[in-house]
């Protein structure tokens, strides 16, 4: 079958949710947000809390934030990052997989007091 070309309509900067489906490319990272690095034809480069990858569209789903929204959640994304290795204890790898698939714009009193304080006790690694 020809493959019809839909338009890529997401921007950089974007804030969206991967929908794993049946890629098992994806496996582990249904649901999680992420920001829109890089629109290709048919795909978008995004960034999430623990890496990069290239999504297909049709496992993308834009959470239709606004500027400001998007900016929190890059600064979000930023900070997740700065905490994140491989050699994190797992339950830190849960806590920032948890916030990995908040899907809203902020984190409540509770959440920014936990990853303040892993970011006091990551910072000195």
């Amino acid at each position: 079958m020809e493959r019809t070309k839909i338009p890529n309509t997401y921007q950089i900067g974007e804030v969206c949710q991967i929908l794993a489906k049946d890629n098992p490319e994806l496996r582990g990272k249904g649901g999680y947000w992420a920001i829109v690095t890089q629109v290709n034809d048919f795909s978008c480069t995004v960034k999430t809390w623990d890496g990069e990858l290239t999504v297909g569209l049709k496992h993308l789903k834009s959470y239709e934030y606004l500027p400001d929204e998007c900016q929190q959640m890059q600064f979000l994304s930023d900070r997740l990052a700065r905490i994140y290795s491989d050699s994190l204890e797992e339950t830190v790898k849960n806590l920032l997989q948890s916030l990995g698939k908040l899907n809203r714009a902020y984190l409540t009193a509770v959440e920014e007091k936990l990853l303040s304080v892993l970011e006091f006790e990551y910072a000195e690694r």
